[in-house]
C-alpha cells in the first residue's frame, strides 16, 4: 500500500518545516559518520552494531532529502514512504533503494525488540556495502533536488 504525502501528514508521520540545505548537509554528514562507525564495527567483529550503524547511515542520508524539501519525519517508516511517493513516482529514484531502506529498517526493528537476534559476518559486510551504495545514491538525489 502506497502512502501519499497528504496521508503521511494526516497521520502525523510527517510535518512541514522550512526547507533547509544546512540540515540536509548536516544529515548527510551524520550519514557519513555512521558509515565510518559501521566500518569500525565490522573490523572489530561487532556485527550487530555494524548493521545498526549501516542502517542509520541510510536513514540519515534519506532524511537529508526531506530536510531539503522542507519536511521532518516522525517515524522511520515515513522516510521511505515519502521518497516512494515523491521520487519514485517521478522517476527520480529507483524503487530498489526504497526496498533496501525498508529491509534494513525492519532488521533494525527486529534487533531492537527481539531477544534472540543474531548477525553473521557476511550479513554485516552486506549491510555496510548496501549502506555505502545507498548513501551515494541519496547524495546524487540530494544534488538533483537542491539544483531545482
Amino acid at each position: 500500500m502506497r502512502f501519499s504525502l497528504d496521508r503521511l501528514m494526516e497521520l502525523g508521520l510527517l510535518r512541514k518545516i522550512p526547507k533547509s540545505r544546512l540540515k540536509a548537509e548536516e544529515s548527510t554528514n551524520t550519514a557519513e559518520s555512521w558509515l565510518i562507525e559501521a566500518e569500525n564495527n565490522l573490523k572489530n567483529g561487532t556485527f550487530r552494531s555494524c548493521i545498526l550503524s549501516s542502517y542509520l547511515a541510510m536513514f540519515h542520508s534519506a532524511r537529508a532529502i526531506l530536510f531539503a524539501d522542507g519536511f521532518r519525519e516522525k517515524s522511520h517508516f515515513a522516510v521511505a514512504r515519502y521518497l516512494e511517493d515523491r521520487y519514485i513516482s517521478r522517476g527520480l529514484v529507483e524503487e530498489k533503494w526504497i526496498n533496501l531502506l525498508d529491509h534494513y529498517r525492519e532488521i533494525r526493528h527486529e534487533d531492537q525488540y527481539s531477544t534472540s537476534f543474531f548477525v553473521t559476518e557476511e550479513e554485516a559486510k552486506n549491510s555496510l556495502q548496501s549502506a555505502q551504495e545507498f548513501v551515494e545514491r541519496m547524495k546524487k538525489l540530494l544534488s538533483a533536488v537542491t539544483k531545482s
